[in-house]
């Protein structure tokens, strides 16, 4: 019980986290149809932009200085570049957002240079929340988590109940009459697109320090926020929520248990020696085998349910 108790919430802490890495991936798919390859980039700005406002003013500041300016970074994009290329289909889209992604990474370097810098909790979020089971679950995680929960309310109150919602999912579909009807159609992409980027932006700030803020960190996640995105469902705000706990949870309770199906099979007086055809694979043991089944759960997805868990679409 205490193993199954603390994986859960420690699955769930890191689910939370893969959902404020997808939402804003999510948010701008499925207003605008782009699949930003730049989004983990944003993530990672996020997180050092927090590093040296941190520094300067603390860390609350920060929470909020850090993710405005990554947010501000992301429409000025959109507005000087990506909308130049959208016209010419998805392709380029892609291309230049994969462009940006290298971009960022090469300034990061720059600027901050290749090693990790020493962005850490802050100290009224440090120690344990409660302790269960002899285990301390961290203030920290328990922050990151409500954090993510209220950044989904708002994010679904603001599509669904105000006026500004109504006409950026309105201007996906008939963008020709909310022309007509006085909106300004492109600066509703580019606050789409900014607000994405921010989302991501708010996600380094929370995710750098509570694991490592260094220039590999956005490939780190990068594939995995896909993942989410897909098997979620393109475009799918609570399939990215799904998505992002089944994942955490996986992988957090995979990579705990340190046990091989060969020791498994041998206590059930099943004998696998060095013999036994695929000896190699049945010695692996689930926790090395943990970073690949994300990847293996979205080959199914692709296979049994090619539009997500809640998606609409597929592809």
């Amino acid at each position: 019980m205490e193993f199954f108790t603390i994986s859960l919430l420690n699955g769930l802490s890191y689910g939370l986290l893969l959902f404020m890495l997808s939402s804003g991936l999510t948010l701008i798919f499925s207003m605008m149809g782009v699949l930003n390859f730049a989004h983990a980039s944003f993530y990672m700005l996020g997180a050092y932009l927090a590093h040296t406002v941190t520094q300067v003013v603390g860390f609350w500041p920060a929470l909020v200085v850090a993710p405005l300016l990554v947010g501000v970074l992301g429409a000025l994009f959109e507005k000087h570049a990506l909308r130049r290329v959208h016209k010419f289909g998805h392709v380029p889209e892609l291309l230049i957002t994969f462009g940006l992604s290298y971009i960022i990474l090469e300034l990061v370097q720059l600027v901050w240079g290749r090693s990790s810098v020493d962005y850490r909790v802050p100290e009224e979020l440090s120690g344990p929340l409660f302790t269960l089971y002899g285990t301390q679950f961290p203030i920290y995680r328990g922050f990151m988590m409500a954090v993510a929960i209220a950044m989904l309310v708002a994010v679904a109150l603001l599509l669904t109940k105000t006026r500004i919602g109504l006409v950026i999912q309105a201007a996906l579909t008939h963008p020709e009459t909310v022309e007509a009807l006085g909106h300004n159609v492109p600066r509703v992409f580019m606050l789409v697109f900014g607000g994405g980027a921010a989302l991501a932006g708010l996600a380094g700030v929370i995710g750098g320090n509570a694991f490592v803020t260094e220039p590999g960190m956005a490939a780190t996640v990068g594939s995995i926020i896909f993942v989410v995105v897909v098997v979620g469902g393109m475009g799918s705000l609570a399939g990215a929520f799904l998505a992002s706990l089944l994942i955490g949870v996986l992988q957090t309770f995979a990579v705990a248990i340190d046990v091989s199906l060969m020791s498994t099979l041998n206590q059930m007086g099943m004998a696998i020696t060095d013999a036994t055809p695929g000896y190699a694979l049945w010695k692996l043991k689930v926790s090395q085998v943990a970073p690949i089944l994300p990847y293996a759960l979205l080959v199914l997805m692709l296979v049994f349910r090619p539009r997500g868990l809640l998606g609409t679409r597929e592809g």
